[in-house]
């Protein structure tokens, strides 16, 4: 008895774990098609870095050599990012970043070009910033881009502060502007779905 009892648990499990990633599969596929529609935000913390190791308290934003950088699989990550879009053929408009070195080359990797933005740059190391800079962020997002999906490049305490979520690296929280610096979180991509 216990063996039948433990085989139908076991089925039982496997079966609502398929159907949970058939579930996640499908939210995903809807986000796609939200982003393919343009008109959203997009925030991304920053690919994958070397977390044993923060930025020194030498740090220097013109010096990439002061700071945590991205790790080898993080340059995969962000250019395999990119080529999912492409894929996908979802409309980019504007790509801003933060001016710390890690999220400069994920934008870029990923989505060409991006412009630092001031309001993006973490506030680990000053907390008094974070309010204001959020602000500024928030104002943005709550408005619907022309032109494709406006990408903000970022690091996990700014997202935090604007959306409660507290992201991987490398993980996009889309937004859906509802107008006067307001928004819904639309959902989540994870980077290791990214394909």
């Amino acid at each position: 008895m216990t063996g039948a009892v433990s085989r139908a648990v076991l089925a039982a499990l496997i079966l609502a774990a398929a159907h949970a990633a058939a579930s996640a599969a499908a939210a995903d596929e809807e986000l796609w098609a939200l982003l393919k529609a343009g008109g959203q935000v997009i925030v991304m913390r920053h690919a994958s870095t070397d977390k044993s190791v923060g930025d020194p308290p030498s740090f220097r934003l013109d010096d990439c050599a002061t700071q945590r950088n991205l790790s080898a699989e993080g340059r995969e990550d962000a250019q395999r990012l990119g080529a999912a879009f492409r894929a996908r053929a979802i409309p980019i408009g504007r790509v801003l970043s933060s001016q710390w070195c890690r999220c400069l080359e994920t934008a870029r990797l990923a989505f060409g070009e991006p412009t630092p933005w001031p309001a993006l740059n973490s506030t680990f190391r000053n907390r008094e910033l974070e309010p204001e800079r959020t602000r500024e962020v928030r104002a943005l997002a709550g408005e619907r881009p022309s032109g494709g999906n406006l990408v903000l490049v970022t690091h996990q305490l700014n997202i935090a502060a604007l959306t409660s979520v507290y992201p991987a690296e490398g993980e996009l929280v889309v937004l859906s502007p509802l107008g006067g610096g307001r928004f819904r979180v639309a959902g989540r991509l994870q980077p290791d779905t990214l394909n």
